[in-house]
């Protein structure tokens, strides 16, 4: 069963994903915030598997909201999910540093709402061409690149550079191993590497580093 939290600042909101969770027999929700405080507060103390993030709350937002549970849970034992609006995603691009796992539109339709949080749950995350890649484009060309040199791509094997790029692009392990002729197995071997190499968090943060180092450019 996959325990969700639930943090927004909407209680009608807040509602209307607690009837979807509540109609899918693998989930429970454990809780609800209405502030990224309360929000890092109670997932700190109850561990949920995955929490359902809105990106602007009053006070403390969901980016910092994020930033305090994964600061606070260093295996990575809770998953963030965001929520948020195309318009006012110069946040999302804060919120991948973060440690966020992923982030969904909040007209996302329900079966791909419940889809996503299995994936996340999983350990996976969610970068989906559609949003993920439009969104860094977008914030990833203007945005400022921090010092990354205490994990260069040089680390990598070519096949390892090979794989991030495609994955930088939205494929998914099976598009990677069609394209580049493996298994799906040993594409999540080399997303493995990639991820240990580089010491990154999770496949979010392996496509923000892709873009930062120069492995793929905006809008290519």
């Amino acid at each position: 069963m996959i325990g969700v939290l639930l943090a927004d600042d909407q209680a009608l909101v807040r509602t209307g994903f607690r009837m979807i969770l509540e109609n899918a027999p693998d989930m429970r929700v454990v809780g609800e915030a209405g502030d990224g405080s309360e929000a890092a507060r109670i997932a700190l103390e109850h561990c949920p598997d995955v929490v359902l993030m809105d990106v602007r709350m009053p006070e403390v937002d969901g980016v910092e909201a994020t930033r305090q549970i994964c600061a606070g849970d260093p295996a990575g034992r809770i998953r963030v999910l965001m929520l948020t609006t195309f318009d006012l995603d110069e946040y999302v691009y804060a919120a991948l540093h973060a440690g966020a796992s992923g982030f969904l539109l909040k007209d996302t339709l329900a079966p791909d709402l419940l889809s996503a949080i299995r994936v996340v749950a999983r350990g996976e995350s969610v970068v989906a061409p559609s949003t993920t890649r439009r969104l860094l484009d977008r914030f990833l060309a203007a945005g400022p690149r921090p010092d990354i040199s205490a994990t260069p791509v040089d680390a990598l094997t070519d096949r390892e550079r090979e794989v991030l790029g495609l994955v930088a692009r939205g494929l998914s392990n099976g598009e990677i191993a069609g394209r580049l002729y493996l298994s799906e197995g040993t594409v999540k071997t080399h997303v493995s590497r990639v991820l240990t190499k580089l010491g990154l968090r999770d496949r979010v943060q392996a496509v923000v580093y892709a873009y930062e180092c120069g492995l793929v450019r905006a809008g290519s």
